[in-house]
């Protein structure tokens, strides 16, 4: 919400006096002055004029997982394991997925209470890139990467795929960047050859790549410049 907006649905305060507050540099966001009525009040803002606190949300959270095999990308699952459940109870609350993984898929999962943050690095039109390790059935061919670069017709959302990058690694073994993220997107692709994922492990999503330091099961905090860069 609007800075003078958020200001002006507050019991104590008219429109006019808002436009004074901020003109007069009365009013702190987040611990900086600012007479922009445009600046952005979120969840987790903290907002005071003349010192007084008028609002503080929760603090953000923002951490990465190493997700193991066998566990389900969901926050409450009554068969399996959840990624959740791999956390200590006190930090579980709020959190969601910024991108799932499938229950077998290994790798970078990342969790937070801050649905903008997890919707810029996760919706289609941002074009974040998501690189994968992928190993196959069958020998992945040269012809492959020409047809990942122009893309799938998906029946299912009549949609094509963007272009992906494929680089092959070796003749079972690839790492693949796409630019969005559809259902079971991997395994269709590669199902065009008839030839099927046998391990997927996701290294990076945008700029935030999976610690190498953090076995299967851990996790971390992001630093300030993991955030920063959705």
């Amino acid at each position: 919400m609007r800075l003078d907006r958020f200001l002006a649905n507050l019991p104590c305060y008219n429109r006019q006096q808002v436009r004074l507050l901020l003109a007069h540099k009365r009013v702190r966001v987040d611990g900086q002055v600012t007479d922009d009525p445009r600046t952005e009040v979120r969840v987790f803002s903290q907002v005071e004029v003349d010192g007084q606190l008028l609002h503080s949300g929760p603090p953000a959270r923002y951490l990465m997982l190493h997700k193991p095999a066998g566990c389900v990308s969901a926050t409450v699952d009554g068969e399996h394991r959840t990624v959740l459940d791999l956390l200590p109870e006190p930090l579980r609350e709020g959190l969601h997925i910024a991108g799932r993984l499938d229950f077998n898929t290994t790798g970078l999962l990342l969790l937070t209470n801050d649905g903008q943050w997890s919707r810029r690095l996760t919706q289609p039109r941002t074009k974040q890139p998501k690189t994968y390790w992928v190993e196959t059935e069958n020998v992945i061919e040269a012809h492959y990467v020409e047809r990942f670069r122009e893309g799938f017709y998906f029946a299912f959302e009549d949609l094509t795929t963007l272009p992906a990058q494929l680089d092959i690694l070796a003749p079972r073994k690839a790492r693949l960047t796409l630019f969005e993220g559809r259902y079971h997107q991997v395994k269709r692709m590669f199902g065009h050859f008839d030839n099927k994922v046998t391990a997927l492990h996701r290294e990076r999503m945008g700029a935030i790549v999976l610690d190498a330091e953090l076995a299967p099961g851990q996790f971390r905090p992001l630093t300030a410049a993991e955030i920063a860069s959705v």
